[in-house]
């Protein structure tokens, strides 16, 4: 059968593809992955006799609310001299009591007068403490002595029954809701967890990406050269295929900070036109033990499905430090070793033709464990140097590119200068130079732009300090001797500038 009779060709749409244009795997896997998730269940029903129904429930609750009404609110009266003076005067009918606390009723409304600026009300229910010190028995007695009705009951609390009913209610439905919420969520596949073990690294697609290429990485050739062989394999596999090569399974990529190894990753992922999942290692480290080695399930999972694709897992070391025998007291070091174990698992099971490569960065390789470093995972280690001179002109050329520059801007001269320096530096030296430029009030960034750049970068920002005439003649002969001895010693730094203006600490 040729390619055009094919059955899975006259499903397709009959709409014109560019012969560039990436071949997406759309159809469902014989397991169910790419089918359309379906729809959850709704948590609640959406039947309109249902929320009627909820509608009128608390309707009701209302109605009860201003129809039962607690019992009116009591005064609070000291217990001496009021409440004493109205049991010896025959005054007090009824009392009941909690405890310390005594809540009574008096036979006539007497007025009381509280302390402080409160007006004065008329009493006749009314509530007071007994303090600690107070005779019990000889309260008892004024109490039978006056014939006061004293009922054996507990205070009341002043809420209304449909409160109480409340408050017993909804504790119980809020339990059942959520055990009911649990239920649905296991039903729909999201499991009892939820969302905790899905993996949290952030796709960019080929057209989100910003057309990071090999053109926007300079500076190290050696390892670019060494991720172009990535990229022809992810746009042309089957060259490789019919030859039985495999591509390494994982790239790791090891350099000191501001190398560019993040930007050395999605170059490649630009360059291939493929899906690109970033995440770093510490997001998948999590108090709840299993859940790093669930979300490195899902995020693999997503990258098959998404294939072709490049996974892009920042600061390895993280979790891929080497395992030692004792686990830590708060189970931190099972949960890292799990989600360890399961990378390895995971690319373990890679055969060469999912379509997948893993690119890890890390600058700490020293410490990774060897099992991942063995062969079969991440076999192809690529290191990313500072750049040599030739390299930082590069780099500064593409960081220019935007800033307009002078006439008398020399890159050569600037990369001579900055020995050391990694992409990171000279991007913000860039940046540096052209923030002094837009300071001055300049139309473009001239060459002493970017030396004062070079020199607050280095040494820091100018201090502004007094010094005497004479403490200024004698640092001046002190530097030009160090001037004349950098120009006149063989194989001494050339000399480019003789200040003796502080900066930063120097």
């Amino acid at each position: 059968m040729t390619p055009q009779e094919s059955p899975s060709t006259d499903q397709r749409s009959s709409a014109p593809e560019s012969e560039n244009t990436p071949h997406w795997r759309v159809s469902p896997t014989p397991d169910g992955r790419g089918t359309e998730p379906a729809e959850k269940p709704p948590l609640f029903p959406r039947d309109r006799r249902w929320w009627a129904l909820f509608a009128a429930f608390l309707v009701l609750n209302l109605v009860l609310a201003f129809a039962t009404t607690g019992p009116a609110a009591r005064e609070r009266v000291p217990y001496q001299p009021f409440f004493v003076d109205q049991l010896r005067a025959g005054n007090v009918a009824s009392i009941s009591s909690l405890e310390d606390s005594i809540d009574g009723e008096l036979r006539r409304a007497v007025r009381y007068d509280p302390p402080g600026d409160a007006q004065p009300v008329d009493v006749t229910r009314f509530k007071t403490q007994v303090p600690a010190f107070i005779d019990r028995a000889e309260l008892t007695r004024d109490v039978s002595s006056q014939d006061v009705v004293v009922n054996a009951r507990a205070a009341d609390t002043g809420r209304a029954v449909w409160v109480n009913l409340l408050l017993g209610i909804v504790p119980t439905l809020l339990l059942v809701a959520f055990f009911v919420y649990m239920i649905r969520q296991q039903a729909s596949g999201g499991g009892l967890m939820g969302s905790f073990g899905k993996s949290t690294a952030r796709r960019v697609a080929p057209s989100e990406l910003d057309r990071v290429t090999f053109d926007d990485v300079a500076g190290i050739d050696e390892a670019e050269r060494e991720l172009a062989e990535v990229v022809d394999f992810l746009k042309q596999p089957e060259r490789y295929h019919k030859l039985g090569a495999r591509i390494p399974h994982g790239v790791l990529l090891y350099g000191q900070p501001g190398t560019g190894k993040t930007l050395l990753a999605r170059a490649v992922a630009g360059e291939a036109n493929a899906a690109f999942f970033t995440m770093s290692a510490s997001e998948f480290v999590e108090a709840i033990v299993g859940m790093g080695a669930s979300r490195v399930r899902d995020l693999f999972k997503q990258a098959k499905e998404a294939a072709p694709s490049i996974v892009f897992v920042d600061e390895l070391d993280a979790i891929g430090r080497q395992r030692s025998g004792s686990g830590g007291f708060s189970g931190g070091h099972d949960e890292r070793e799990q989600t360890l174990n399961q990378i390895l698992t995971e690319m373990d099971g890679f055969t060469g033709t999912e379509g997948v490569i893993v690119i890890a960065a890390t600058n700490r390789p020293e410490i990774l464990d060897p099992a991942l470093l063995r062969p079969g995972r991440f076999d192809r280690r690529v290191a990313v140097n500072p750049p040599d001179q030739e390299g930082r002109r590069k780099i500064l050329e593409v960081h220019t590119r935007s800033i307009p520059l002078a006439d008398d801007v020399d890159l050569d001269g600037v990369a001579s200068a900055t020995p050391g320096m990694v992409g990171a530096d000279l991007r913000n030296l860039v940046n540096e130079a052209a923030l002094t430029a837009a300071r001055e009030g300049e139309d473009s960034v001239r060459q002493q732009d970017f030396f004062e750049a070079l020199e607050k970068v280095v040494l820091g920002t100018e201090r502004k300090i007094t010094l005497s005439r004479d403490e200024r003649e004698r640092t001046a002969f002190h530097e030009s001797g160090h001037a004349l001895l950098g120009m006149l010693v063989p194989g001494a730094d050339p000399v480019r500038k003789v200040s003796i203006v502080p900066r930063g600490r120097a």
